[in-house]
């Protein structure tokens, strides 16, 4: 994400704000530690919500509750990966998409938004689509470092085959996620390895001073893999399956034979195959493929996930202590419900345990006394003593339900606003009087330029219209967080 444009309209400085006490200063130093120790707290085990769909160039469905799992009582998600693949990726469409958000990318961002997911970032490579959403209150320990992507069509010159990947640092981790589409056809098993070797060998990150990607923490890599059902003809398969046999379909399926045979593919892991294949299906259908091809069923759409290698113990060695960082599948299912492509989507949902490796964001942020309509209004913040801010970082203003980080209702640049400096506090003021009146809640957001990423952000609260503020002026001011 580039910086912010500029935006006109930001009010002038009174002098009011120069003349901040030290007492005030003082009393903001005790109340950023305590907002601090309110981002530090112990976590609860966040989840991960992966999704793997090849949609065949198909607009969205109108319900996308099944694949999310809105339809849930209890939504137990905190980020969202999604990885299509054979997007609609026709010369006027990429035009458009390039112009405008995909269809799918907005699909998701308005379901997702109300919600409190926030995009944080998404990459795409002709009908291949990656995005990353978190909610917002983990969006200061979200930090995205690269995005790449790697066609290997037409001899690694075409995206129609290939890997895109994000790679990010998460409470301190890093964490690698690929969406893939391999080579397809029974007879190509050994092409689609090669293809599998070259995306790794690919997310190389010299200079960059982020280690090979063996070495992150996790390696979440999925989408239509091509893996098809060797020996078996199409009606035992298509037999097993109306019997709900797929043990018997498990040891001739290419991706769990290959697993044995190479050990870095065996170092990634999948949950049990317990769901129908995915692939081949009649559109607007659960019929597998009646055309004349009448292709087998093949559970080409897998999500797989690898954990860093921990170092072995020895009977010379102390014990190893626990590592602070695991994965557990808590469901790994197709969702039949969706008939719009050849392909059913796949979904895993994972519960991650971590020990934060950053436990507090770079900035706390404050918004400063009762936010009105009528006056420029200030923000304090603090930095940690490692954070090296940039004249080109900003901060942002946001509507809660914002879809992504450019979505935001107006913005400031810290250095050209800022107002004070002492002992790593800083307050810049911001001109309101220009942002229609509602009743909606606001966020704050500290972007760092440098980190591409946000590294603070204000608890939710509201702005007063200008009439309210005379009801103000003879209690004092607290902040409407």
């Amino acid at each position: 994400m580039s910086a912010a444009p500029m935006l006109p309209g930001v009010g002038s400085c009174g002098p009011a704000w120069r003349s901040q006490s030290r007492m005030e200063m003082s009393c903001f130093r005790t109340e950023v530690r305590m907002k601090s120790l309110q981002f530090s707290a112990p976590l609860p085990t966040p989840s991960i919500h992966v999704v793997t769909w090849n949609v065949a160039s198909a607009a969205p469905p109108l319900d996308l509750s099944d694949l999310l799992q809105l339809n849930k009582e209890n939504l137990s998600v905190d980020m969202y990966v999604i990885g299509l693949q054979e997007m609609n990726c026709g010369i006027m469409s990429l035009l458009s998409d390039t112009a405008f958000e995909d269809p799918w990318s907005s699909f998701f961002m308005d379901v997702l938004s109300p919600l409190t997911f926030v995009k944080v970032s998404s990459v795409r490579m002709q009908g291949l689509l990656l995005l990353f959403f978190a909610k917002h209150q983990h969006l200061p320990f979200v930090q995205i470092l690269s995005t790449k992507s790697t066609p290997t069509g037409l001899f690694g010159y075409w995206g129609n085959k290939g890997g895109i990947n994000i790679c990010l640092k998460l409470y301190g981790y890093y964490v690698s996620i690929i969406n893939c589409h391999l080579p397809p056809h029974m007879a190509n098993n050994d092409q689609r390895l090669q293809h599998f070797d070259r995306i790794l060998e690919m997310q190389n990150f010299e200079g960059q001073n982020i280690p090979n990607i063996l070495d992150h923490d996790l390696i979440l890599w999925f989408g239509d893999m091509n893996f098809r059902i060797e020996d078996f003809g199409l009606h035992f398969v298509r037999e097993s399956i109306k019997n709900r046999c797929y043990s018997d379909l498990w040891e001739k399926d290419q991706l769990s034979i290959a697993k044995k045979h190479d050990p870095l593919l065996r170092e990634f892991q999948e949950g049990p195959l317990l769901f129908p294949p995915t692939y081949k299906f009649d559109k607007n259908s659960n019929n597998y493929d009646t055309s004349e091809k009448k292709r087998k069923p093949a559970w080409t759409d897998r999500i797989l996930w690898r954990l860093k290698r921990q170092p072995q113990a020895n009977p010379h060695t102390p014990r190893l202590p626990a590592p602070h960082f695991c994965l557990t599948l808590r469901s790994y299912v197709s969702h039949m419900v969706y008939c719009i492509s050849d392909h059913k989507p796949v979904t895993s949902t994972f519960d991650l345990e971590l020990k934060p490796l950053v436990s507090a964001p770079l900035i706390t942020l404050i918004p400063e006394g009762l936010w009105n309509m009528e006056n420029d209004m200030l923000i304090s913040y603090s930095l940690t003593p490692d954070f090296l801010s940039s004249p080109w970082d900003w901060i942002g203003l946001y509507k809660v339900g914002l879809r992504h980080i450019n979505d935001y209702v107006s913005y400031v640049w810290v250095r050209d606003n800022q107002v004070s400096f002492n002992d790593g506090l800083s307050q810049v003021y911001f001109n309101v009087s220009n942002i229609p009146e509602t009743e909606d809640q606001f966020l704050l957001c500290y972007y760092s330029n440098s980190l591409h990423s946000v590294v603070g952000i204000s608890k939710p609260f509201k702005i007063q219209p200008g009439s309210s503020l005379a009801e103000d002026l003879l209690g004092e001011a607290q902040p409407h967080i």
